[in-house]
């Protein structure tokens, strides 16, 4: 076999593959969606089908013998390369009935735990997630069998969401960071004078046309998108279909406002991605600590930002016909309130990251058999009443408010702390890149940072490892400091500390 006949081989094969893992993208975000509620068993079986597809071409024997004769001629290739290595390798450690049992598992799952949140019914949903669990683990197992993870599941199932990452250096950062969050949310929780509440309700179809406006204002592009109501909001697609999703709660409308922003921060990323790399392995975000950096910096850094929010003020004040809240000034100290609550999704950015790292202590023990799936209802009550001091109220709140596990997703949880440390150096570097940002997000337009990110970031897709492209767009080294430096400086303003 000829060198360039090689590599044209496997850059066409893999096109295909792209394609083909769009179209089960596309499979999910309609079961999440617009699905009809009875179809769940024929979509498992569809979702089996297609995983156990994608599964034989990832597996193809035909990709080794392409990669052992391309001869990459650019640094791009080169990385091309490089990535369909190691998914080749990853897939071909795992078992395709193991494969295509998770796909099909998953996806029933994924209704199971819905019925089971909206009727607070865990006992209906464990029997699920163990199964599930044991699967996932089985996966794990394999990949290190094959060399992934330095010998350690967790770290095998981990680096398929952000890659050279491990649970050891995670777990470090996280005991870093934890006692400063710890001291500025006690501090501001017993400061006195908490920001008042937003009252009133607020129509589904006013919030979501104030959501839309939201979008519009961070270019969010509706000719390659579109927005749509999920029970946990998500983003879906790549490339030239991007789409973003939402919940409404009438007496919570920044529910949906900053769940929308959060997802045009990931569907940004995918669409900003250069058109070059469409159907290669560089054509989606490099790692899910970087997607939720966009999200992050789009949601918080910027959408709760005083400019911002002062727009946002002024548009839902037009939209809802007044607020409870009068000024500007105290509408950005009630969009930024802390207070204890059950919710991730929901959580203020001093306590969010507690959130997570208590997820990702659990979801280690459930990995490494150290917590049943039994005694997980128990052991997260008990841990989040030691950590955010209250009660959880019931299973919704609780356990069960999440889908990640329900669709296998171990992992991923840590992510979400990663990407708001990385939020936190891209946004110290935006900020001395454009000084007079906050002249045009008072006006209602994000363009500016959007093409900051897009241009320094986001357009680079998978060409870079993740810790890379982040110094690269920053100029310095990746810590946490930038991120708690942040939040110390804005609370202590909001809060008067």
């Amino acid at each position: 076999m000829n060198q360039p006949t090689a590599m044209n081989d496997l850059l066409a094969f893999q096109r295909q593959t792209e394609a083909l893992s769009s179209i089960a993208e596309r499979l999910g975000w309609d079961q999440e969606t617009v699905m009809p509620r009875g179809a769940t068993e024929q979509r498992s079986e569809e979702m089996a089908a297609i995983a156990a597809v994608l599964h034989d071409r990832r597996t193809d024997p035909r990709i080794g013998e392409w990669l052992d004769a391309a001869r990459p001629e650019t640094a791009r290739e080169s990385r091309i390369v490089e990535l369909i290595a190691r998914d080749h390798a990853r897939a071909c450690a795992i078992p395709a009935a193991l494969a295509t049992e998770l796909a099909r598992q998953t996806s029933l799952s994924q209704g199971i735990w819905a019925e089971a949140r909206a009727n607070d019914a865990p006992e209906a949903f464990l029997p699920a997630l163990d199964s599930i669990l044991v699967l996932t683990q089985d996966a794990a197992n394999a990949l290190v069998d094959a060399g992934f993870g330095g010998g350690d599941p967790y770290d095998a199932l981990l680096d398929d969401y952000e890659p050279g990452a491990t649970q050891a250096d995670l777990a470090a950062l996280f005991d870093s960071m934890r006692p400063r969050l710890v001291a500025l949310r006690e501090d501001v929780l017993g400061a006195g004078n908490p920001p008042a509440e937003l009252q009133g309700r607020f129509p589904q179809e006013s919030q979501l046309r104030l959501a839309r406006a939201c979008a519009t204002a961070f270019g969010y592009d509706w000719t390659r998108g579109r927005l749509d109501l999920a029970v946990h909001p998500f983003s879906s697609g790549r490339w030239q279909d991007s789409r973003i999703t939402t919940r409404v709660v009438e007496t919570e409308p920044f529910n949906c406002i900053y769940s929308t922003i959060h997802e045009v921060g990931h569907s940004s990323y995918e669409l900003g991605i250069d058109s070059d790399h469409a159907f290669t392995p560089l054509g989606r975000g490099v790692s899910m600590g970087v997607h939720e950096s966009q999200s992050r910096i789009y949601e918080n850094q910027i959408g709760r930002g005083r400019a911002f929010t002062g727009w946002l003020h002024g548009r839902m004040s037009d939209m809802m016909g007044g607020l409870s809240v009068a000024d500007a000034d105290q509408f950005y100290r009630t969009v930024n309130r802390v207070a204890p609550g059950h919710i991730r999704t929901e959580a203020d950015e001093v306590q969010y990251n507690l959130h997570i790292m208590m997820r990702f202590d659990l979801e280690r023990d459930l990995i490494a058999g150290r917590l049943s799936t039994d005694d997980l209802v128990e052991a997260w009550n008990a841990r989040f009443l030691r950590d955010f001091g209250i009660a959880v109220d019931r299973p919704a709140n609780g356990v069960l408010q999440d889908v990640h596990w329900a669709v296998g997703l171990f992992g991923y949880f840590p992510t979400y702390a990663l990407g708001n440390v990385y939020a936190g150096c891209l946004n110290a570097a935006l900020r001395g890149a454009v000084p007079d940002l906050d002249d045009s997000l008072a006006q209602g337009d994000a363009e500016p940072a959007v093409e900051w990110l897009r241009e320094n970031l986001q357009r680079h897709g998978g060409l870079y490892e993740p810790r890379t492209l982040i110094e690269q767009a920053t100029g310095a080294p990746v810590t946490a400091a930038p991120l708690l430096d942040y939040l110390e400086d804005k609370f202590a303003g909001i809060y008067a500390l």
